[in-house]
């Protein structure tokens, strides 16, 4: 019994001592974007005060300079069109390797798993150069491109989740009359609510704060968000420090609202994806 209550209180210190590490940086950037930028740099770990207090003025002069706006509205349509097609692609690929047992489709399998372990600054001067002899290099043509990245898992937790479905469910729907296309959508999609949740918040993170994959393909013509915060740094190093944080808290208050509105489904989905896996 005192062993048991021992682990748990060192496991919840763990835990306790994890948070506020995770906790502390985000809360070091919100209380210096409500300051002047001369005292961020001279008093980074100190609440605003009245001297130091500038409201948001760093917000007003980061959205001018950045063209803030514009670059959201990027972020989101390849966020949301890059997740969309993530999900609904993968998790169709995800049900047929797991339903038609094959060669090929073992192998299928095994070849989205070892494109998990692949770092992609091994491939990204050559997708780069292909990305742009197939004129992938825009808005459109870079949700193809994160469509291959966010494949490996995704797959990978959607064949493990369709493990868990009772194969006679979609049985019934094929003697009902159904097709096979009609049975995923139908049947089999609904059933994978929480595991297409869990998949759209981990691929949304990726995709809404990638930095290096839009600056090799779409570069200054279309700014999303991370890039647009760069155009913050002046000559000589110099960097509007206020503005930048104000920009930082604005990027990440959309993917944290996204989070904190599905994170009930997350642990359920991962949860059922490794043990039926």
């Amino acid at each position: 019994m005192k062993t048991s209550k021992l682990k748990n209180s060192v496991i919840t210190l763990i835990l306790f001592v994890l948070a506020v590490a995770f906790i502390i940086p985000i809360l070091i950037v919100l209380m210096n974007s409500f300051k002047g930028k001369l005292f961020i740099s001279d008093t980074p770990f100190v609440f605003p005060t009245s001297k130091t207090f500038i409201a948001l003025e760093n917000y007003t002069s980061g959205l001018e300079k950045t063209g803030f706006l514009k670059a959201f509205g990027y972020s989101l349509f390849i966020t949301v069109s890059s997740v969309a097609v993530i999900v609904i692609f993968t998790s169709m690929t995800g049900w047929y390797i797991t339903r038609v047992k094959t060669k090929l489709t073992k192998a299928m399998y095994y070849l989205f798993v070892f494109s998990m372990i692949v770092p992609f600054q091994m491939v990204m001067f050559t997708t780069t150069k292909i990305a742009n002899m197939l004129y992938l290099d825009n808005p459109i043509g870079i949700i193809v491109i994160y469509l291959g990245f966010g494949s490996g898992l995704s797959v990978f937790m959607f064949s493990g989740f369709v493990k868990s479905i009772p194969l006679e469910i979609e049985e019934a729907a094929l003697i009902d009359g159904c097709s096979p296309i009609q049975t995923y959508f139908k049947v089999v999609f609904p059933v994978l609510k929480p595991i297409s949740i869990t998949v759209a918040i981990l691929n949304a993170m990726w995709i809404w704060n990638d930095y290096l994959l839009p600056s090799l393909l779409i570069g200054n013509d279309y700014k999303t968000i991370p890039l647009a915060i760069q155009y913050l740094k002046g000559g000589y190093g110099s960097i509007d420090m206020g503005a930048m944080m104000a920009m930082l808290v604005l990027a990440i208050l959309p993917i944290v609202i996204f989070y904190f509105a599905c994170q009930k489904h997350i642990i359920k989905g991962i949860a059922a994806g490794a043990v039926k896996g």
